[in-house]
């Protein structure tokens, strides 16, 4: 069984700092009105990863810190909460730095809180059909893929049919520019090539006065002058007979060696370069076909053709698909139906399931309200089968009669606080089978006392023999039903500001305790009724 073991809370409103242990079984929180109970609540609240105030954090302090050690199985763990005053949230499990959203799913299955809030939630249509599903473990999974399925081919059916709106207009714009630029039969890398030829063709003269210098520096056609080559020759001849007195030469000659070679090499390659005929005719050729790039380029407001090459394969595919726009519309329209038979299908079973349910748990909610001491009430849930959406085509209504040779009505018009305290903790109890998640009540007790508080109070102490129960009440026959009782007090110190503190009572100082809730005072009358409360619940 999981449980809280301890809360450590510091800097939150008028809390200063509190250390808080906790037994298993049922604990009860009392105090004063303004004591600080709806702040203990909240402190556990933004440990669970709810959402949270800087206004929570008390004046003065830079930050206020809950951390809340749970024993979950076999292990520990340790969920941590800094709220600073500027606004920025942090959060940790066992140390390691975390997001609100991840605390949350790791709490999920730990507590369980519930409050005047939750009370009010459960006369929403949208509680009262996940009450069912739950109560029942109905898995959606199948009809919920169904209906997204069936939800992404509307939304395509939906793009295409207005896509098809401007079919004709966009057809002809695409047919257009298709027309235009096809006779050019632009390749990617063409406008490089065309560059780099216009660039050759310019500078023909100069490119033959260059080649001509480089071939006449490694060797001279005339013979009377020595080119590099004959200068390299003759060099590696020295050093070669150098070498055979001087070891040193040796590599330098073959180094000379190669570099002789390699010099004739090139001036090999060169030689034919010389000969090479210009084509200055096609100058006029390469000019005209830059031309046109330029202005195609401007045209269609492009960087390069290579851009304007791909933005043609684009549009001859868009062309071709919406040619096809026709054969596609249909054949997403005949899946949509398909697929919204399939949701039909799925969603009737899973309504036929919730109707199953519903009857044994209202039946079992109603078993559960006799003993809260409401005997005669009818509890139905009344389902109506209604727009498909992602949660079934159901609508859900509680409905409710408290009496006899009554009709039921809705829960949201008819129910006293009173009777919605009751009603959520019947459910609470009957949701609790094989659950052991840790139970907290926050004044859940509002608008009853005598019989039914006493009832109520036994139905947390039976609730808590299976799991660990915390309650904030106000009254003293919860307050004495419980195993473990703890005190919220608030004082003023000499510095004049106020403090809470919070920690277990027993023997007299509960007792007192009691009295004080059963009359505000602790008067002789008082603490007799205190004492027969304790000692008929065992304390």
């Amino acid at each position: 069984m999981g449980m809280l073991k301890e809360l450590y809370i510091e800097n939150l409103a008028i809390i200063e700092k509190a250390v808080i242990t906790f037994e298993g079984s049922f604990s009860a929180f009392t105090g004063e009105t303004g004591a600080g109970k709806s702040i203990l609540i909240g402190g556990i609240n933004a440990v669970l990863g709810e959402r949270v105030s800087k206004d929570i954090v008390r004046a003065g302090a830079d930050k206020a810190v809950v951390t809340a050690l749970f024993q979950s199985g076999e292990r520990e763990l340790l969920l941590t909460r800094e709220i600073g005053a500027s606004g920025n949230s942090i959060a940790r499990i066992d140390g390691r730095t975390t997001t609100a959203s991840e605390l949350k799913e790791v709490a999920v299955g730990l507590i369980d809180v519930h409050g005047q809030h939750q009370t009010r939630l459960i006369t929403s249509a949208d509680v009262q059909l996940a009450l069912i599903d739950s109560f029942g473990n109905i898995s959606k999974v199948e009809y919920t893929e169904a209906f997204r399925a069936f939800s992404e081919v509307s939304k395509r059916l939906k793009s295409q049919t207005q896509a098809n709106a401007f079919r004709e207009e966009k057809i002809e714009i695409l047919t257009s520019k298709i027309a235009d630029l096809e006779p050019y039969k632009l390749k990617r890398g063409e406008e490089d090539e065309v560059s780099a030829q216009l660039d050759r063709l310019r500078n023909v003269q100069h490119i033959s006065d260059t080649l001509n210098r480089a071939y006449s520096a490694l060797a001279s056609d005339s013979g009377e002058e020595f080119g590099a080559v004959d200068l390299l020759n003759i060099c590696k001849i020295s050093m070669g007979e150098a070498a055979k007195y001087v070891p040193e030469c040796a590599a330098l000659h073959e180094r000379l060696a190669e570099l002789a070679i390699e010099a004739a090499d090139i001036k090999s390659e060169i030689a034919p370069l010389l000969t090479e005929k210009a084509h200055a005719e096609k100058l006029p050729l390469y000019e005209e076909r830059m031309s046109d790039f330029l202005r195609l380029r401007r045209k269609y407001n492009v960087s390069d053709i290579d851009e304007l090459v791909e933005a043609l394969d684009e549009w001859r595919e868009e062309l071709s698909a919406l040619h096809n726009s026709d054969v596609n519309l249909q054949k997403l329209t005949d899946e949509k139906a398909a697929l919204g038979v399939r949701v039909r299908e799925l969603g009737d079973a899973l309504s036929r399931e919730r109707e199953r349910i519903a009857l044994s748990l209202s039946a079992r909610i109603c078993d559960e309200l006799a003993y809260l001491d409401m005997p005669n009430t009818r509890l139905v849930f009344a389902l109506r089968r209604d727009k498909v959406t992602i949660s079934g085509m159901d609508t859900a209504e509680l409905l409710i009669a408290a009496n006899k040779g009554e009709e039921p009505k809705p829960l949201s018009k008819i129910a006293s606080g009173g009777e919605l305290s009751r009603i959520m903790l019947a459910i609470k109890s009957v949701q609790a089978d094989g659950d052991n998640a840790t139970m907290i009540f926050d004044e859940i007790d509002a608008g009853i006392s005598g019989r039914a508080a006493h009832k109520v109070g036994l139905k947390m102490r039976e609730l808590s023999r299976g799991r660990q129960v915390l309650c904030v009440t106000h009254l003293a026959q919860i307050a004495a039903m419980a195993d473990h009782h703890l005190l919220i007090e608030k004082a003023t110190k000499s510095d004049g500001r106020t403090y809470t503190a919070v920690r277990h009572i027993v023997g007299e100082e509960r007792k007192r305790e009691v009295a004080r809730i059963i009359s505000g005072d602790d008067d002789e009358l008082s603490l007799a009724n205190a004492e027969r409360l304790l000692c008929r619940n065992g304390v």
